[in-house]
């Protein structure tokens, strides 16, 4: 799926300009760790990092999709996303997932203030912006501000509400059914559901809105 990237973004350092955190070193020592052990093989790690890399927000569109078609699997999907996804014969991964729905009175957005926490199983890569400082640590304090440079303006009688991602649990937006969609069918819904909607950045359009 075709994502809209006119919105002006955080600016994203290369990451040769900063020094690794915490937990990057920590990846890459247990990594290599694993490797000296014989748990696994250099060849295993690479085939299982590309594996991760290949993932793209297609399975998330698809449970977003499902959802503003059938009331009972949004009910399940909103109770645990791990189960909903397995249903779907999509692979969420062990880490547990929470969907957050976007209504007239909520707009929910998602954050990792720490590192980059993001369920890529379900909607792929991290984008840069993601993972920059300033997205960061200026969405938990500016949230409307940093909507608004991406095009999202929410009325002032909505709650904007910030779910901060973490190592142990993941967080995704079920966004609200778009006006004009009543007739598409379930794959046409689909293409509607963006990266940046299920992070709560903007919000799902219909092709003539």
């Amino acid at each position: 799926m075709a994502q809209d990237h006119s919105h002006p973004h955080p600016h994203q350092p290369d990451l040769e300009e900063t020094p690794l955190t915490h937990y990057q070193a920590m990846t890459e020592a247990v990594g290599q760790l694993l490797i000296e052990k014989g748990v696994i093989s250099g060849e295993e790690l690479r085939a299982v990092l590309e594996q991760i890399d290949s993932k793209s927000p297609a399975a998330g569109a698809r449970m977003v999709a499902r959802a503003w078609m059938d009331d009972d699997f949004k009910a399940r999907m909103l109770a645990d996303v791990n189960k909903a996804a397995e249903e779907m014969g999509i692979d969420a991964g062990t880490i547990p997932i929470r969907a957050v729905e976007n209504t007239e009175a909520v707009h929910n957005v998602i954050v990792c203030t720490l590192c980059s926490c993001y369920p890529r199983n379900l909607i792929g890569l991290p984008p840069d912006w993601y993972k920059a400082r300033s997205y960061r640590s200026r969405t938990v304090r500016e949230p409307r501000v940093v909507l608004t440079e991406f095009g999202t303006t929410i009325p002032d009688a909505v709650e904007v509400r910030v779910h901060d991602s973490t190592a142990d649990l993941r967080y995704m937006v079920l966004p609200a059914r778009p006006a004009g969609s009543e007739g598409l069918d379930e794959a046409a819904l689909a293409d509607l559901v963006t990266r940046d909607c299920m992070i709560g950045v903007t919000l799902p359009k219909t092709p003539d809105l």
